[in-house]
């Protein structure tokens, strides 16, 4: 059975800091550019950040350049977000998920290019 699962969400004071992984099972990510998104409620889900496959190149959207990072980690069939600095509009549901072409590109925050999807973490940036 094909599956993501994301873990590390949770309630965190403002500028504090969070690490998201995202761990697959019944395939294996070697092959996949991995992305994350976020959905707040009543919005629609956004690109957070994406990491390619072959050299490990990565985008993220403008909003969080400078305080997330994606990584992955092959060997474990797993990707990352580290954020840090967090503000509370960015209170969200946060989703992985994977692009078979394996490349990110310039179109990486589109949502139909990824083939499977994480159920999501929520994540609450609140005092």
């Amino acid at each position: 059975q094909v599956q993501l699962v994301e873990s590390g969400g949770g309630l965190v004071q403002p500028g504090g800091s969070l690490r998201l992984s995202c761990v697959s099972s019944g395939f294996t990510t070697d092959y996949y550019a991995i992305g994350w998104f976020r959905q707040a409620p009543g919005k629609e889900r956004e690109g957070v950040a994406c990491i390619s496959r072959s050299d490990g190149s990565t985008y993220y959207a403008d909003s969080v350049k400078g305080r997330f990072t994606i990584s992955r980690d092959n060997a474990k069939n797993t990707g990352y977000l580290q954020m840090n600095s967090l503000q509370p509009e960015e209170t969200a549901v946060y989703y992985c998920a994977t692009d078979y072409h394996g490349r990110c590109g310039e179109s990486w925050f589109l949502l139909d290019r990824y083939d499977y999807w994480g159920q999501g973490t929520q994540v609450t940036v609140s005092s």
